[in-house]
C-alpha cells in the first residue's frame, strides 16, 4: 500500500541570500488569482500591462519589453540564442560567476569570444573593453551589471554603452539582481538588449525573465543568414507572442505573469526613485552593522552593489555549519558563494520586499550569536545599534 503524502507545509523563511527573496504579500495574492486561458481577452490585456510597467521599470521606450518563460537565465539564454550566428565574435566583460555563464553561452551558440578580465571582487574599467574592441571588433559585448556572486556593482555604464556604439557593438546587459533595487536606465545608457529576474529585486518567485531591447538588436535577430538555434529562446518568434498578432509560440505560466504584473506595479506604485533609496539605505546600514562587529567586507569597496553584502566568514566558522545554524535556530538564510569564494564568504541580500531595518536587524543579531557559538570575537550589540544609527541618518 502507497504511504499517504501529506499536505505542503514549507516552514517559514526569511530569505536573506542570493536569490529568491520572500515577495510582497500582494504578489502571492496575484498569483492565487483564477487562471486564464492565453488568448482571452482578459489576459491579453495583463500581458499589455506586464509590457507597459516593465518599461517604466526598465526606463525605455522599446516597444519590444516582455517577459521571458524562464528564470533569470532564460533572458540571458534568449539573447545570446537570438543574436549570436556560428562564427560571431563577443567580448564577454568578465569579473565573476556571472560572466563566466555568458561566456559559455556564447561559446554554446557558436561564438568566438573574447574577454576583459578583473579579479573577483573588482571591475571592469571602460577602458579595457574600448581596447579590447579597438583590437578585434565584436557583434556583441555582454557584462553583467550587477555580479551577485561578488557583490560588485559594475559603474560607468554610460561610458560602456557609448564605447560600443562607437565600435558598433551591441550592448547586452544582465541586469538580474539589480532591476528594481537600484537605478537601471537602459535608453539612456545605451543598452541594446537588456535582461533581468523576478527573484530579486523585481519581489516576485523565480519564474520569468523581464527583457527589454532596442531597434538596433531587433534588426540583428531578424537579419540573421542562419535561423536561431533555440525554438524556445527565439525572440524573433517570442516578439510576435507578445504582439498583437499572439503568435502561438507557448502556453504562459498564468499565475507567474499574474505576479510579475503585480511586482511591476508595486514598483511603479512606490517610485523608482524611492525605492532605489530604500535599497541603498538599508544595504548601507547592514555593511556598516557588520563591520561594528568586527566582520570584513568582501570587494572593492567603492563598488558594492547595495543589495548584495558579501561578508569574510570569520576564522573558525564552519561556511555550511554556520548557515545552517542560522537557518535552524533563527529561520534566515544566507548565501554560500562559488568558485575561488566558496568557504570564504558569506552573502546576504536585502531585496525587494525584504529590503527593511527590520530585516537588517534580525541578521545581525542572529549572526552575532550564531558566530559567537563558534568562537568568533564579535562586538556585542554594535552592529544592531550602528545600523540603526545608519538606518535613522539616512531616512532623515
Amino acid at each position: 500500500m502507497t504511504p499517504s503524502v501529506p499536505d505542503l507545509n514549507p516552514p517559514t523563511r526569511l530569505l536573506c541570500g542570493s536569490g529568491p527573496t520572500n515577495p510582497d504579500p500582494r504578489v502571492l495574492r496575484a498569483m492565487a488569482a483564477p487562471v486564464l486561458g492565453q488568448f482571452d481577452p482578459a489576459f491579453t490585456a495583463i500581458m499589455t500591462e506586464v509590457m507597459d510597467l516593465g518599461r517604466q521599470v526598465f526606463r525605455s521606450r522599446n516597444p519590444r519589453t516582455f517577459p521571458i518563460s524562464g528564470t533569470g537565465r532564460a533572458g540571458m539564454e534568449a539573447a545570446i540564442a537570438s543574436l549570436v550566428e556560428p562564427g560571431d565574435r563577443v567580448l564577454v566583460a568578465n569579473c565573476g560567476r556571472f560572466g563566466d555563464l555568458f561566456v559559455d553561452l556564447a561559446k554554446r551558440y557558436g561564438a568566438q569570444v573574447n574577454q576583459v578580465t578583473a579579479e573577483w571582487g573588482q571591475i571592469i574599467d571602460p577602458a579595457q573593453i574600448e581596447d579590447a574592441l579597438r583590437r578585434t571588433p565584436a557583434k556583441i559585448v555582454a557584462l553583467v551589471h550587477g555580479e551577485t556572486s561578488t557583490g560588485m556593482l559594475q559603474p560607468m555604464m554610460e561610458e560602456i554603452g557609448r564605447i560600443c556604439r562607437q565600435h558598433d557593438a551591441l550592448l547586452v546587459v544582465d541586469a538580474v539582481v539589480t532591476l528594481g533595487g537600484i537605478p537601471v536606465n537602459v535608453d539612456a545608457w545605451g543598452v541594446d538588449l537588456g535582461s533581468a529576474g523576478t527573484q530579486k529585486c523585481v519581489g516576485c518567485p523565480s519564474g520569468m525573465a523581464p527583457l527589454t531591447y532596442n531597434a538596433r538588436a531587433e534588426q540583428a535577430i531578424v537579419s540573421r543568414k542562419t535561423p536561431i538555434i533555440s525554438n524556445y529562446f527565439d525572440l524573433a518568434q517570442l516578439q510576435r507572442y507578445w504582439s498583437p498578432e499572439r503568435l502561438n509560440h507557448h502556453t504562459l505560466p498564468t499565475s507567474m505573469t499574474y505576479g510579475l504584473r503585480e511586482a511591476l506595479r508595486l514598483i511603479v506604485e512606490e517610485g523608482l526613485e524611492a525605492r532605489w533609496a530604500r535599497h541603498q539605505r538599508v544595504g548601507e546600514a547592514l555593511k556598516r552593522g557588520l563591520e561594528a562587529m568586527g566582520i570584513q567586507l568582501f570587494g572593492d569597496s567603492a563598488h558594492r552593489l547595495p543589495m548584495i553584502t558579501a561578508m569574510m566568514i570569520p576564522e573558525g566558522v564552519p561556511d555550511e555549519a554556520g548557515r545552517a545554524r542560522l537557518l535552524e535556530e533563527f529561520g534566515i538564510e544566507v548565501a554560500t558563494a562559488f568558485g575561488p569564494l566558496r568557504g570564504r564568504i558569506w552573502r546576504i541580500g536585502t531585496m525587494g520586499y525584504n529590503a527593511e531595518l527590520s530585516t537588517v536587524l534580525r541578521v545581525l543579531t542572529a549572526l552575532e550569536s550564531v558566530l559567537r557559538s563558534f568562537g568568533a570575537r564579535v562586538a556585542s550589540g554594535a552592529g544592531v545599534e550602528e545600523a540603526r544609527r545608519i538606518y535613522g541618518r539616512a531616512a532623515s
